[in-house]
This record gives structure tokens, sequence and C-alpha cells, in this order.
């Protein structure tokens, strides 16, 4: 199964709260480019989990613009930036068990990165930058994934 984490876009500084901080328009534009990207390669979503926190949530509506994704997404409140990576690496394994092979996760620092570890027994945490995503080839049988790559919006300029 294939893994697809991706960390929200780059969000406003002020707000009311954290979990309140809008996408800026660059956050917006990056994502959606990611998501053409995305869509070129040839990648499919059959199954979305995405943080509550709003920059997430509209990093999901910028880029379902480009990316076929399902029309069922579940909003996991485990995807907050101090989330448990190995509750959702577990969860994820779940998922592949109920025959998904294709997910897309939207999140946050520095969960991302622990999550890419958590599944990659190999891989340190990378970093993200915002819109980036990394592919995780993950081996049910194996329990253990492998990163194939990584992308952020500034190598695609």
């Amino acid at each position: 199964m294939q893994i697809f984490i991706m960390r929200h876009g780059e969000a406003a500084i002020d707000a009311a709260s954290d979990a309140l901080r809008p996408l800026t328009d660059r956050g917006k534009s990056e994502s959606i480019k990611m998501a053409e990207w995305m869509t070129k390669q040839g990648h499919t979503i059959d199954y979305v989990l995405v943080s509550p926190y709003l920059r997430a949530q509209q990093t999901l509506d910028a880029v379902k613009v480009d990316l076929a994704l399902p029309s069922k997404v579940e909003t996991d409140d485990g995807l907050i930036p101090g989330g448990n990576p190995s509750h959702i690496a577990h969860y994820l394994r779940a998922l592949g068990d109920a025959g998904y092979k294709n997910i897309l996760v939207i999140s946050h620092l520095p969960l991302v990165g622990y999550v890419v570890a958590e599944l990659c027994p190999a891989v340190c945490a990378p970093m993200f930058s915002t819109s980036t995503i990394a592919c995780v080839d993950f081996d049910l049988s194996k329990g253990a994934g492998a990163l194939l790559w990584q992308v952020s919006p500034s190598i695609l300029k």
C-alpha cells in the first residue's frame, strides 16, 4: 500500500488559536500545485485522513481541486501537531488490512515526520516544508515501509 503524507499549506501566523490558523494565498496555491503534480504522476487516492485544524481542512479543499479524492474523508482528532505517531501508524496499518491501497494523510509538523519514521524503521523523521508530500510504500506482510520520495512545492517550480 502507498501512504501519501502531506503537511498542510502555509498558514497565517495570527489567529484566535493554533487550530484556527487559516491558509495564506501561497498555502492554497502551493497545495493546488502539489495536487496537480500528484495527478500528472498518476497517483490515485482511495482513503483520506485529515487533521481537524482549519489549515489542514483548507489544504484538503485546495488539493481536491486537482486531485480526484474519494467522497468519504475522515477527520481524525489524532492528527494534530502533538498527535501520537504510533497510534496513527497503527490505524494506517488497519486501513491497509481493510483493503485500502492509496491513503492520503494531511497533518502538521512534527507529526508528519514522526509518522514517516514510525512506518519506515530505517528512516529518521524527515523535515517537511509546507505542502510537502512524502510517499511511503508500506508492506503489510512485513509491517514496515520504505520512503520512496518526498517532494515539496519549491522542487516543482
